[in-house]
This record gives C-alpha cells, structure tokens and sequence, in this order.
C-alpha cells in the first residue's frame, strides 16, 4: 500500500511528492552513477549520465521484484546545480521515459564532488514492495 501525503493548503508538487505513506518490504537502491552494467562510463554529459543511472535504478528494483511504481524516495546528489536547473525540462522527460509518472519524495543535493571523478549525479532511492 502507498499514499502520496499532501497537505490540503500546500501547492501540488511538480515532479515528486512531498511525502510517501507506504507498507511493505523495504528496497534500498545504493547510489547509481551515469555508468553502464560494466562499470565504464559511455558519456560525461549530464543528461546522458543521469538516463543511465537511471536506468541502472529500474534495474536494481527489477532485481528486488520491484519497479519505479514502488518507490518512496529518493535522493540526487549533483555536481553542479546550475547545469540542473538548465536541463529540468529534458530531465523531467528523461525521468518520465525512465520512471514513468512515479513520483516518490525526493530531494535534490549539490555536493563538492562524487567518489567517481567523471561522475556528473549519484541517485539513491528507497522502495517498497507492498505485502
């Protein structure tokens, strides 16, 4: 079972919730970078980066029996937030082609740098399989 939580008087969110009520079994997806199954990097552009890690999401909650649909939360850490906030139209696309319309809560981090220096995004997120 899931449920967006929305207070009555807030403005709707665009592109996540602002919080998720859910029950069941827990998956925790470790952060994914913009790198592919082999661990090598196709691209150092952000958008392509971020399709990929993506990518490498829906495929870690496939492994679980899981898929975007049963995500509560989630976490981005960027390297640069203004090449963010330039792309947030094509990332809204890349995410809806990626993830669908599942929006879980999520927040947005810019840090210093990633572990992997070609690293662009880094992006975690929590899941659950209802019982």
């Amino acid at each position: 079972m899931m449920k967006q939580l929305q207070p009555p008087d807030w403005a709707e969110p665009k592109g996540y919730a602002n919080g998720v009520l859910a029950r069941g079994a827990l998956i925790f997806v470790g952060g994914q970078i913009g790198w592919n199954a082999q661990q090598k990097f196709e691209s150092d552009d952000f958008m392509a980066q971020t399709r990929q890690a993506l990518q490498n999401i829906k495929a870690v909650l496939l492994a679980g029996g899981a898929g975007p649909e049963h995500m509560v939360r989630m976490t981005w850490y960027i390297v640069d937030r203004a090449e963010y906030v330039a792309n947030l139209k094509a990332l809204g696309a890349v995410y809806r082609e990626v993830m669908g319309k599942n929006f879980p809560a999520m927040t947005c981090v810019q840090v210093a740098a990633l572990v992997e220096d070609r690293a662009r995004v880094e992006i975690e997120v929590t899941a659950v399989l209802p019982d």
